[in-house]
């Protein structure tokens, strides 16, 4: 691309950023003493509110020649980006678009809300009834609830009935109230129906009335509201757009405010955002000066605010105020949201600009999309089976019944159901009775049948399976052994309908940062000049140098929380007396750490009773751990930043305070890459002080390097020596950042000034605007040095990544750090491997990509196979690298199976975010799929978070394989939600993450337990719950059936209506929940240690189709043994109808429980009392039913209960249907065992030694 082509689509990610201070009155322009512009963050987790704009600015200083690639970036200053944000840019690729916008989640797309002067919102400061003359925002009152009184009957039906199955069974009901389809009574058959739905209606009512219950304790809550120029108590919901508002200290903010001015005088507030975001640091806020000095009391002031319009982008606003003759921007460091909390700060006072359902908060408030398991799919495939043999059956009954009307036509007047007249004399004499006609008389008849035979498709198996999940979520949230201490959270079940997809699992896509490693990050090493320090830390504590060294001002001593290490030479260098080049250098390069940043420092005051002397200890309150561990480290050597206020910050530099005066500072964007801040030094020089991603920075580097001023060209090793440092931190796994600085004229000053107001105030193309501004100034600068920052491991996670590949699971990581380092932790948590071929794609266009995957599939023997051949071969390859690899050893996971003479030697992928722009929007997508399965491992660097939903949409909509996505942060979510299982961690970088997930830990090491065991469990459990839910039905209707079949096709039936209805909602279901819930095939200490056993769900051992047809078989012939054995024992005596229906029913209760009862692996207490208790209760029903003396089975129960025959018959009824299945398994688990018989096996043996020969034995 060259650099007049437009812009291709481009997405980031960065952590959230404030600008230090707000921006000033244009009068203080005149004066060279600007404050920092609220710049609009452009890091924002959702789409960008940019207007597309073909213009294309110059990122980098000097402008370079020839192509540039505006790459899918993540920062490495903020290492794990909280947010991206999408350019909508005129594009090349724009028969593209619809296969981009495939991987944009519906979840984080929003409408764009260009502010300009037709679309801006006009907010009167101090005047609500002018500000909504026109009625057309909204109140202070918030609904969260979905129904109310009047709507909740038919809003729930509404959405019940989405449903299909119930608009199935709804039908059923409708047609048995007809007179000539009247089967079952009227009553009795709604009954099925309105127990699911009067279950689902009670569970959604208690639901939202506890939502009306937490709406109304808000919207109640009082706040002070400017009224008749006095604060006075007003409720929430009343407050108004353009009012003035004051919280005090610890105060929850009721609406989104402008700040207008804060108990501090320079109008810097604190807030934690921790029920917007889930962070619990610390952000600053701030007030404009212009507004800071209003006697609010009086009530006497006004203004207006022109802003956007409500959207859902909570990191970004974009205003102008009109205040006093002034005009000045707005961004967001000057709103508080809804939500918020104020702390550290006495009162604050701002007005009114979103309330109510407008506010951030509250547009952000809808759900993840709903997700469906892999499971439930296959179900309705096989209900669509069940549905063909009802529709079958009654066709045969249809047909049965005509046949046989037509034979016995003659006859129809004399039969006492058929005849076509009435005898009887009186006003009926000689009408139709009720027969229709031999057609509609064949159309009733299959009508009919669909009643009597409804409970073929099981509507009972829906509350049944959302009751086993809920037990399932029970276990897995009470399970101590995901609990994680360090951060006191416990598992979390956030959806409870994909429990069982965790047994199936085929890709695991993981963040690094805070999700492999901790996100707790160390200052470990430094180049400074062109020289290394940091291999050696003698010094633990700044304590022991002597006094000139030591930070110590006025005799106080400044106490950081966590000691650091520092390199005694490096602090030897900084105290040197001579003021050479490179003293200089360091200087500067340890007051950029300390400057450069939006770290908020608090103090606290301590004793130190060794040294006799008082220390104040100080902690740093920052959004990014990079920025606190970079801003600890500089005070570790004596530069400790103490104060920061809106227009200044102080630095103690070794016992001498440096008042710094902020003139404006460059928010991190993730375009740009890097952060800078303009600083006025008490001698009046003005430096521009820059940190940020080595691509970025070591571009816009002088070529003849000045430090201060002393013009001695900086040798080309320095660059060539700091390059080589990067590789090599990177290389050992730290995260790297350069920092570079220079002066600025007078000229230049007033020039960024000029151009920084013109970009702040402007209301379109704003950030855009301020990026071109921020390249003024970033350009021509001197190399200071870069740093290298250790993000250690998590406990845990190399064991649990061997765990999941030697599970089948493939592990790709996507990372947004450099290439370096993500190998680098790639072996560390033995992602990679030494023995290992490493592929790597980093093209720079598409030309070198497409080359770069044709090079590389050619030379490894990866063949290009359609999606269709690929999807099969990739599930028999499941079978087959399961046979090939023993336990002890890792599993090729199916890859090598793509592709014919693949080298024996493992493959791994390696390719960065640059690469995937080009990959992900031309037609190489398929390319890179066929390369990436043939790899044993997948590692994705610099990658945005968009891309890492595309990567994941690669496998998902390409094979039918499982997906798993796992991270941390706000640049996680599209991640999570693109993937079939989203997990979120529990880790420093708030809680977005967790609230988009379906499940939620502490800690990545988890996810082996998770997956392994409880992932095993469930879906064990719910696979074969479905077929024993499909096997329970069928045989009762196919009973039923073969009773229709001997009584002329009449769609009678000799069980009561009862007794039909109550046997899939009491006799049977309580059973089938226990199962459901409690039993266990394996135990857990097994199934950690032998992870292979988890390839049974990539083999689809608990449920597929060839156990669906096995088992419906089994269910002919169990239906043919129950419904025949009573007919032949009982053909010569003189038994009623009634009676032998009443011997049907409990013989199938019997049956199915012990057929349940021989599938139970672990047998408890409660398992004992479901299985046999409803057998029980079976009787007492029946008991109780025919005690009744208006029902025609009354006291048959009492009768058969006396003989022996009754008795026998039941049990010659079990064994007789029953004896097929024993036989079959027995033959299969003695010359066929499944892994998961012969490791149950070994269980009861107690003999591991055996379970592992066994295991390997019986996978070869």
């Amino acid at each position: 691309m060259t650099s007049d082509q437009p812009l291709l689509r481009t997405s980031s990610c960065a952590s959230e950023t404030l600008p230090l201070v707000p921006p000033s009155a244009p009068s203080t322009l005149n004066r060279g003493s600007f404050d920092s512009s609220g710049s609009v963050s452009t890091t924002n987790p959702f789409q960008s509110s940019e207007a597309p704009f073909v213009e294309q600015f110059f990122l980098e200083c000097p402008p370079q020649e020839g192509r540039r690639l505006i790459s899918w970036g993540t920062m490495d200053l903020q290492g794990k980006a909280s947010s991206f944000e999408v350019s909508k840019t005129s594009s090349l690729v724009q028969e593209k678009t619809n296969k981009s916008q495939r991987i944009r989640h519906k979840s984080v797309q929003f409408e764009d809300n260009i502010p300009s002067a037709d679309n801006a919102r006009l907010i009167y400061i101090n005047d609500p009834c002018r500000t909504n003359d026109k009625f057309e925002f909204t109140g202070n009152e918030i609904r969260t609830s979905k129904y109310t009184i009047i709507s909740f009957m038919p809003k729930n039906l509404f959405i019940q009935f989405h449903r299909v199955a119930y608009l199935y069974f709804l039908a059923i009901a409708v047609l048995n109230q007809l007179p000539p389809l009247a089967v079952f009574g009227r009553t009795v058959s709604l009954f099925p129906l309105l127990f699911v739905l009067s279950v689902t209606a009670v569970k959604d009512g208690y639901e939202d009335w506890r939502r009306h219950r937490s709406d109304r304790k808000e919207n109640n809550r009082e706040a002070l509201v400017l009224q008749s120029a006095q604060f006075r108590m007003k409720e929430w919901k009343k407050i108004q757009a353009g009012e003035v508002v004051r919280i005090c200290a610890n105060e929850t903010i009721p609406c989104d405010m402008v700040l207008l001015g804060t108990s501090d005088p320079s109008g810097i507030a604190y807030i934690q955002t921790m029920n917007l975001d889930g962070e619990s640091n610390l952000k600053t806020r701030y007030a404009r000066q212009e507004t800071t000095s209003i006697g609010f009391d009086g009530g006497q002031f006004s203004g207006l605010i022109r802003c956007e319009q409500p959207n859902r982008n909570i990191y970004d606003f974009t205003a102008n105020m009109e205040f006093n003759g002034h005009k000045f921007p707005l961004s967001q460091s000057n709103i508080i949201l809804r939500g918020c909390q104020l702390k550290n700060t006495e009162w604050a006072i701002g007005v009114v600009v979103y309330a109510g359902q407008e506010t951030k908060a509250m547009m952000n408030s809808a759900a993840s999309p709903s997700k469906r398991s892999k499971l439930e799919t296959y179900m309705n495939r096989e209900t669509l089976w069940l549905s063909i043999f009802l529709f079958v059956m009654c066709a045969v009954v249809a047909t049965g019944m005509g046949l046989w009307l037509e034979r016995h036509k003659e006859q129809l007047d004399t039969l006492p159901y058929y005849r076509r007249r009435f005898f009887n004399k009186g006003p009926k004499d000689g009408k139709t009775y009720r027969y229709y006609g031999l057609a509609m008389e064949i159309f009733f008849s299959f009508l009919s049948s669909i009643i009597v035979f409804q409970i073929m498709i099981p509507i009972s198996l829906y509350i049944t399976m959302e009751l086993v999940r809920l037990g399932q979520s029970y276990f897995m949230i009470e399970d101590k052994h995901m609990y994680d201490s360090t951060t006191d959270s416990r598992f979390q079940c956030r959806s409870l309908n994909i429990n069982e997809d965790l047994g199936q699992i085929r890709y695991v896509f993981s963040d690094k940062t805070g999700t492999l490693t901790e996100n707790k990050m160390e200052f470990r090493r430094a180049t400074v000049y062109g020289k290394d320090y940091g291999n050696s830390f003698p010094i633990k504590d700044l304590s022991v140098l002597d006094a000139g060294i030591a930070a110590d001002s006025g005799g106080k001593r400044w106490k950081l929380k966590s000691e650091i290490a520092v390199d005694s030479e490096l602090v030897a260098l900084l105290h040197k007396e001579l003021d050479g080049k490179e003293k200089v250098a360091a200087h500067e390069f340890f007051l950029t750490l300390a400057a450069c940043n939006t770290v908020i420092p608090i103090h606290t005051q301590s004793s130190a009773s060794q040294l006799h002397e008082d220390v104040e200890a100080i902690d740093y309150q920052g959004e990014s751990p990079d920025e606190q561990a970079l801003v600890a480290a500089a005070s570790a050597y004596g530069y400790t930043l103490i104060e920061r206020t809106s227009g200044h910050i102080v630095i103690d530099v070794n016992g001498e305070r440096l008042r710094l005066e902020v003139l404006g500072l460059h928010e991190f964007d993730s375009v740009r890459k890097r952060m800078s801040v303009v600083i006025r030094f008490p001698n009046n020089s003005v430096k521009v002080l820059v940190k940020g991603a080595d691509t970025s920075v070591l571009s816009i580097l002088t070529k003849d390097s000045e430090i201060s001023g002393n013009k001695a060209p900086v040798v080309f090793d320095t660059r060539q020596a700091t390059q080589g440092y990067l590789t090599e931190y990177a290389l050992l796994g730290l995260r790297t950042l350069v920092v570079a600085s220079r002066d600025l004229t007078d000229l230049e000053l007033e020039e960024w000034q000029c151009s920084y107001e013109e970009a702040s105030t402007s209301l379109t193309d704003r950030s855009a605007k301020l990026r071109h501004t921020a390249a003024l100034i970033e350009c021509n600068l001197n190399l200071l040095g870069a740093t290298g920052i250790e993000d250690k491991l998590q406990e845990g996670v190399p064991e649990a990544i061997e765990s999941l590949r030697q599970a089948g699971i493939k592990v790709w990581v996507l990372t947004g750090d450099k290439q370096e380092t993500a190998i680098s932790i790639g072996l560390s948590c033995k992602l990679l491997t030494s023995d290992m071929q490493q592929i790597v794609i980093n093209g720079n266009s598409e030309v070198d990509c497409r080359k770069l995957l044709a090079d590389a599939k050619s030379k490894f023997g990866v063949k290009s196979v359609s999606c269709k051949n690929k999807n099969s071969k990739q599930k028999n390859n499941v079978e087959i690298d399961y046979l090939e690899i023993p336990v002890e050893m890792g599993t090729s996971n199916g890859s090598q199976g793509h592709a014919e003479g693949v080298m024996n030697t493992p493959l791994a992928l390696i390719i960065d975010g640059n690469s995937l722009v080009y990959i992900l929007e031309k037609d190489l997508e398929s390319e890179l799929f066929d390369l990436a399965i043939s790899c044993k491992v997948v590692l994705c660097c610099r990658v945005a978070p968009l891309q890492k939903a595309g990567i994941v949409d690669l496998i998902k909509s390409r094979t039918d394989d499982m997906t798993l996505a796992i991270g941390d942060g706000a640049n996680d979510v599209s991640m999570i939600q693109m993937a079939d299982v989203g997990v979120g961690i529990c880790g420093q970088e708030g809680r977005q993450a967790v609230m988009a997930s379906d499940f939620a830990m502490g800690q990545f090491r988890f996810l082996k337990r998770l997956l392994l065991v409880h992932g095993h469990w469930n879906y064990q459990r719910v696979g074969y719950l479905v077929l024993y839910n499909f096997y329970r039905n069928a045989v009762f209707v196919l009973m039923l059936f073969w009773y229709i079949l001997c009584t002329a096709f009449s769609t009678t039936s000799a069980l009561t209506d009862w007794s039909s209805m109550f046997y899939s909602v009491i006799y049977t279901s309580v059973p089938t929940i226990v199962v459901g819930v409690l039993d266990k095939d394996l135990s857990h200490r097994t199934l950690m240690q032998f992870p292979k056993l988890y390839t049974a769900g990539h083999r689809y051992e608990s449920y597929n189709m060839k156990l669906f047809w096995i088992t419906m078989l089994d269910t002919l012939w169990q239906s043919l043994v129950l419904f025949y054995i009573p007919v032949f024992v009982y053909k010569d005596s003189a038994i009623d109808i009634w009676s032998l229906g009443s011997l049907w029913t409990i013989s199938v209760v019997v049956l199915v429980n012990i057929h349940l009862a021989m599938d139970i692996q672990r047998w408890l207490l409660i398992t004992h009392a479901a299985t046999w208790g409803s057998i029980v209760i079976t009787y007492v029903c029946m008991v109780v039913v025919d005690s009744i003396p208006i029902f025609p089975n009354y006291w048959t129960i009492y009768h058969l209960v006396k003989s022996g025959t009754y008795w026998l018959t039941i049990l010659l009824i079990t064994i007789l249907a029953l004896l097929p299945r024993f036989l079959l398994k027995v033959i299969q688990q003695n010359f066929w065992p499944s892994d998961i018989q012969i490791a149950r096996e070994a269980e009861i043996l107690k003999r591991p030694n055996h379970l592992r020969t066994k295991h390997y034995q019986g996978s070869s």
